[in-house]
């Protein structure tokens, strides 16, 4: 009987049955070949082809398994990271998508007999985190790129200053509202017997009171407190770039680059590290630089060393957190 037409059924079933994914049992990983049938698995270890690699495998079968092992590892490793990164996914979802390149290393010449193996084997040479549940066995890559664990320590430290920030505003808070049920007044920070002696005798320089109710200023690092605008700005940093009419300010967001106009009810300060540059927004020292040197969670209060003007060096107690704030 003649060979078949190249447009014949028989020949385009032929040619789609060869592209794609075939069973198992009739592939011969040591020679890469794919079987049709049982016959043709058998021809094919018959074949003079077939026999040399065998006798090439003989003289050293763990060098070949160690290499197909290594082979399947990081093909496995690579389509896990490039298509779920760091997403916690099903191992059979991942084979079953490893399994669909024609080309890939099967498990059955590798040192792992089964799947479990394998993802057990990952958790425990910590390319992956595994865990086991009723419905199988999951795996979450375990991304040790450099510039990636750079980013994620940024973010781990950016998540940190700000729940610090909302800390303390949430203790001030609480401390503003304890106090003003006891029915005491608000106390002015800073203040001491020394001070109020100089007070009363009329000494010449003694400090003015110069509390305003505005505190706004350029190029200080605020944050936004309503919720008005939607989360895309709840909670998020921004530089003051001009105030206006005293109590509102164009503010510049530091993660959008967005350009808003906000009152400063809607705004609170921020308060930088240790040993950072600050800026006095009210008091006896409104508008001079200076260091923050230490924080009293206690008392909502931080002891500054100013950084300009006639008084640098000196160091003042007792500042609220809403009398100073971070520079841009």
């Amino acid at each position: 009987m003649g060979k078949a037409d190249f447009l014949s059924p028989k020949a385009i079933s032929n040619r789609i049955k060869s592209k794609g994914l075939q069973k198992l049992r009739w592939y011969c990983q040591m020679c890469q070949k794919q079987c049709r049938d049982e016959n043709g698995f058998k021809c094919h270890c018959m074949s003079e082809s077939h026999q040399r690699q065998l006798l090439l495998a003989s003289e050293n079968p763990i060098k070949f398994m160690d290499f197909f092992s290594q082979e399947f590892k990081n093909d496995f490793l690579e389509l896990l990271r490039r298509r779920f990164g760091t997403k916690r996914v099903h191992n059979n979802i991942v084979y079953n998508e490893y399994i669909s390149n024609r080309e890939h290393i099967h498990m059955n010449s590798t040192q792992w007999e089964t799947l479990t193996d394998f993802t057990k084997w990952l958790g425990k040479e910590g390319y992956c985190k595994v865990d086991e549940t009723p419905k199988g066995w999951y795996l979450q890559y375990i991304d040790r790129d450099p510039e990636t664990i750079r980013r994620q320590e940024e973010l781990e430290k950016k998540k940190k200053q700000d729940l610090d920030d909302e800390e303390r505003s949430a203790k001030f808070i609480e401390e503003q509202v304890r106090r003003g049920r006891e029915g005491k007044d608000e106390v002015k920070f800073g203040e001491t017997d020394s001070h109020l002696q100089k007070e009363e005798l009329g000494c010449k320089e003694k400090k003015k009171s110069v509390r305003t109710d505005n505190w706004l200023q350029p190029d200080i690092v605020v944050k936004v407190i309503t919720n008005q605008l939607g989360e895309k700005y709840y909670k998020k940093k921004g530089v003051v770039k001009r105030v206006q009419d005293k109590y509102a300010a164009v503010v510049k967001m530091i993660d959008s680059g967005d350009k808003l106009k906000l009152d400063q009810s809607h705004l609170e300060t921020v308060i930088p590290a240790l040993g950072k540059q600050v800026l006095v927004l009210n008091g006896a020292h409104r508008e001079t630089l200076a260091i923050l040197d230490s924080i009293d969670e206690k008392n909502f209060s931080a002891r500054l060393i100013l950084d300009s003007g006639p008084l640098k060096g000196k160091t003042i107690d007792g500042i609220p957190y809403e009398d100073f704030s971070k520079l841009a």
